[in-house]
């Protein structure tokens, strides 16, 4: 006997057994259901059975000739931005924002306010509608304002716009707007490679090796593993990012580890016409002589012994040379008088510049000197270009630092020059302020490795 069977059988003798009881069970299974489907059977009546009524309607609809003549009425605009060129005449600047209107383009050359347009910088951000059919509605240029002192503040905004069938125009300054941005890095192989996998600013990575140039030689003193954080300003003009200074403003606040050694600093308005970035005990970062004549450059040859280049003898090298195209900007370490500022025998263009303490600093091989002897000058003030005059092999700086007529390693009296520290009366201010971007560097700092995010 299959299993089956054996199943079939047991369940034929229990229904012998109970036939009464499974019996009653299956009737009242049925009465259940009945009940069920009576439950929920629908009451409304046949639709079927439902009056039917037809109702016909005319609906008046446009031609289409209206429809085509409304159409052509509306007055389509096209947008398109771009930047100024070296090259640029008003003709191919439209045409290349898809303008087609040769008044503009007489109105850009022949108007003194828009033909600041072409003037002056290159890199302007230019904004343009224009119709259909290629005619301007409306130009808005965007770029750093004229004066000095706003420059990095504020913008120029100029306006072309078509008024009752006539092209004005019209420039006027605004204030950028500046969103904070925190990021973080670590070091690889040299603190630009690790600011561009941070997607940080060229920028904002030169102004930090500015900050910590007295403290760290990034140069010869940076490890592979160092980090750094860092707060600093994003800017945009009516809400469009900047491509001046790469969009970028000052660095608010930083901190560098290097050899397992922190060093931090924060951007305080101290009262001064520039305001400083300080330690957060207050100390100045801004010592009595900079750590280097030019903002980056690379040392090409350093103090101390050193084969000649031209000569080709041993000789001791009494100052550092920093390699550089030509033409870049050179600057005072330090503020004093200048002493010299002329020819120099194998040193070419020259200056010399005096400073309190019996100190003195040596600029040579210069392309160009921008300022006379006898001129008072500030920590940072252009006094030249980098260039190749004189006795050289290619565009340098050489710079020598003398400390009562003996020759010093500038490096190291930059860094042991003395630095100031805030006035007691500005202490607690600078320490709210100085707490609040030590919060946002320890964000920064969670985020290392990570690209710059906005706050």
């Amino acid at each position: 006997m299959t299993i089956a069977e054996h199943w079939a059988q047991r369940a034929a003798d229990f229904h012998r057994r109970h036939r009464r009881g499974v019996n009653g069970g299956l009737v009242a299974l049925g009465v259940g259901f009945s009940a069920l489907a009576f439950g929920i059977a629908p009451l409304a009546p046949d639709a079927a059975e439902l009056p039917q009524r037809t109702i016909v309607e005319a609906i008046a609809l446009p031609g289409l000739q209206a429809q085509l003549d409304a159409l052509a009425e509306h007055e389509l605009a096209l947008t398109r931005a771009d930047l100024t060129r070296a090259t640029d005449t008003a003709e191919g600047l439209l045409a290349r924002l898809g303008v087609v209107d040769d008044e503009a383009a007489g109105f850009l050359r022949s108007d003194p306010t828009a033909a600041q347009l072409l003037r002056g910088r290159v890199g302007k951000m230019v904004q343009v509608r224009a119709r259909g059919d290629g005619r301007l509605l409306e130009l808005v240029a965007r770029y750093p304002a004229d004066r000095a002192d706003r420059s990095g503040t504020h913008f120029t905004r100029l306006t072309v716009r078509r008024l009752d069938g006539q092209l004005q125009a019209r420039a006027e300054e605004a204030e950028l707007a500046s969103q904070v941005r925190l990021a973080s890095g670590v070091i690889r192989s040299s603190l630009f490679a690790a600011a561009d996998s941070a997607r940080i600013p060229d920028a904002i990575s030169i102004q930090m090796a500015e900050i910590f140039a007295n403290e760290i030689d990034f140069d010869r003193d940076l490890r592979r593993g160092d980090t750094f954080s860092i707060v600093y300003e994003a800017l945009s003009a009516d809400g469009e990012p900047v491509p001046w200074n790469g969009g970028t403003g000052r660095v608010l606040a930083a901190e560098f580890v290097n050899a397992g050694v922190a060093h931090a600093a924060v951007w305080f308005d101290d009262g001064s016409a520039r305001g400083g970035y300080f330690a957060p005990d207050g100390m100045s970062r801004r010592r009595m002589f900079l750590a280097s004549p030019m903002e980056f450059s690379r040392v090409s040859s350093d103090f101390g012994a050193r084969m000649h280049p031209i000569f080709k003898t041993w000789r001791q090298h009494r100052g550092i040379d920093y390699a550089a195209p030509k033409g870049t900007s050179i600057r005072s370490v330090g503020a004093g008088q200048v002493e010299f500022a002329g020819w120099q025998n194998g040193f070419g263009n020259t200056v010399e510049v005096r400073h309190p303490g019996g100190r003195k600093t040596l600029y040579a091989h210069l392309s160009r000197i921008d300022v006379r002897r006898g001129e008072r000058i500030d920590q940072g003030q252009a006094i030249g270009a980098v260039g190749c005059t004189g006795w050289c092999t290619g565009p340098h700086l050489h710079f020598e630092f003398l400390d009562q007529g003996v020759h010093q390693d500038p490096r190291l009296i930059a860094r042991a020059s003395e630095a100031p520290t805030l006035p007691a009366a500005q202490r607690q201010a600078f320490a709210r302020q100085a707490a609040a971007y030590r919060g946002q560097l320890q964000i920064a700092q969670s985020m290392l490795g990570a690209p710059a995010e906005a706050e």
